[in-house]
């Protein structure tokens, strides 16, 4: 059985290294486990019975310590930089025609209302979201 577990624990580890997702390694440390019992008993229930028993209680230890240390603040994108701004309607904004402008940052964006209201050209309103490629908007920002 040394030759078994030493195939599982090197195929957990290749296909930990190709996916880098945490989706094998336990298996790795409870094959490492069932390899050491290897050592010491030719008794092939004990020797599984330890691999999944540390499977388990290394991905219920291990997982939530290492995912709490990978985990990334999330960045926002360049398009999300805009929600919550200001923004000048330059051209007026009309659900109905599907048309409408603004300028936020310097920058063109086709624009839609929130509400569906028309809102004229020259008017200041708040980025509510982003839709596809247009700005939701609204005159008010609590609407």
């Amino acid at each position: 059985m040394i030759w078994v577990w030493i195939a599982v624990i090197v195929i957990a580890i290749v296909v930990e290294v190709i996916s880098a997702q945490l989706l094998s390694i336990w298996f790795a440390v409870g094959g490492a486990a069932a390899l050491a019992a290897s050592f010491f008993t030719d008794n092939i229930a004990i020797q599984v019975f330890l691999f999944f028993a540390v499977s388990i209680a290394a991905l219920a230890i291990i997982y939530p310590l290492a995912k709490k240390s990978l985990k990334t603040d999330y960045v926002k994108t360049n398009a999300d930089r805009y929600v919550g701004k200001l923004a000048v309607v330059t051209e007026e904004i009309s659900n109905i025609d599907a048309k409408g402008q603004v300028k936020v940052d310097n920058q063109i964006w086709s624009a839609r209302s929130k509400n569906g209201d028309t809102i004229s050209e020259g008017t200041l309103v708040h980025v509510l979201k982003i839709e596809g490629v247009k700005l939701i908007v609204s005159v008010n920002e609590n609407n």
